[in-house]
């Protein structure tokens, strides 16, 4: 029979072992742990690589594709801000309306304008008639020479309120019911007073209605002083020709003033450019026959149609010219 102390020896000998085989254990997984990295990198192709397409010479032909090399130009320095289209004054001293809610306002004005040159009209009539009594009168020596004065005197007013209420009438402008008649219109461009040095403001300006569409040329025209004290903003005013009835009073455009100064780079133009859905500016480069690449651009200044890079090309690339919208839905699926 086994004693307790035996018992207890062969116990203490069991544990002993155990714990060394579980460290023994631990021991042989711990490399295994420490040789996981708890992150991997994978390289994958550049963006560019994946652009690339090979058309066929029937699917260039259909496609109308043209292509040219770019090279450097100078494009003077243009800001694009917003105007207002405003009814234009009659004189050089006039001042144009400026909303199309001042529309009623100056309606009113103008019809108590016309309404002032009637009565002017009628006070100097009736001073012509008591004049020519008055000066009858004398010459016949039945009335006297103060009241031939004072006719005199009063005619010579009502011809001068006659002349105020004219000149008053010609600063409201032309009539608010024929300016559906008026072929020409001007733009009201708020310019900021910190810019007013570097604007040429001799120099025309292109103007577009907001939202595109094609741009059409506006010359500066003399206008009364105005400004915006509260927005510290000077009034500069264009006039564009409106015969085609493009435009209409009080409707916003967008306005590209001609700056001081020139941006050199690679011109390219407008056809050439595509647009993602964030906006992002492309090209499509054409690097062998029958294949092109599309590359990303960034434009520094556009004007008439063409635009100067800020990067993205280089000199003497060749580039689509027409046809990089159909290239663009060739490659996401739409041409296919």
């Amino acid at each position: 029979m086994l004693t307790s102390c035996t018992v207890r020896r062969y116990r203490t000998v069991l544990m002993t072992g155990f714990c060394l085989a579980s460290l023994a254990a631990c021991g042989k997984e711990q490399p295994a742990n420490s040789a996981a990295k708890p992150s991997q990198a994978e390289l994958v192709a550049h963006e560019s690589e994946l652009l690339k397409l090979t058309l066929t010479p029937a699917a260039e032909q259909r496609l109308g594709l043209v292509t040219q090399r770019i090279g450097l130009a100078n494009m003077g320095q243009v800001r694009t801000t917003s105007g207002e289209l405003v009814v234009p004054a009659n004189t050089r001293s006039g001042v144009p309306t400026a909303l199309t809610t001042d529309l009623l306002v100056i309606g009113a004005q103008q019809i108590a304008a016309e309404g002032e040159i009637g009565r002017a009209r009628a006070a100097v009539t009736l001073s012509e008639l008591s004049f020519e009594r008055a000066s009858t009168l004398l010459a016949k020596q039945i009335g006297t020479g103060r009241v031939r004065d004072e006719a005199a005197a009063a005619l010579a007013t009502a011809q001068t309120n006659l002349r105020t209420a004219i000149a008053q009438r010609r600063l409201l402008g032309p009539s608010v019911n024929a300016l559906s008649s008026v072929t020409a219109l001007w733009v009201k461009v708020p310019a900021s007073g910190s810019d007013l040095a570097l604007i040429e403001k001799g120099r025309s300006v292109e103007i577009r209605p907001l939202g595109g569409g094609a741009a059409q040329t506006a010359s500066p025209v003399q206008a009364a002083p105005s400004a915006n004290t509260a927005a510290g903003t000077v009034d500069l005013f264009y006039t564009l020709d409106n015969r085609n009835r493009r435009f209409q009073v009080g409707q916003r455009v967008q306005v590209a003033l001609p700056m001081a100064g020139a941006s050199a780079g690679l011109s390219v133009p407008a056809s050439a450019i595509v647009r993602d859905i964030y906006g992002g500016e492309w090209v499509y480069q054409k690097t062998a026959p029958h294949s092109y690449l599309r590359r990303r651009i960034e434009v520094a200044a556009t004007q008439s149609g063409q635009n100067v890079l800020k990067r993205g090309l280089e000199s003497g690339t060749e580039i689509v010219t027409i046809g990089a919208a159909e290239l663009f839905g060739t490659e996401f699926g739409a041409g296919k």
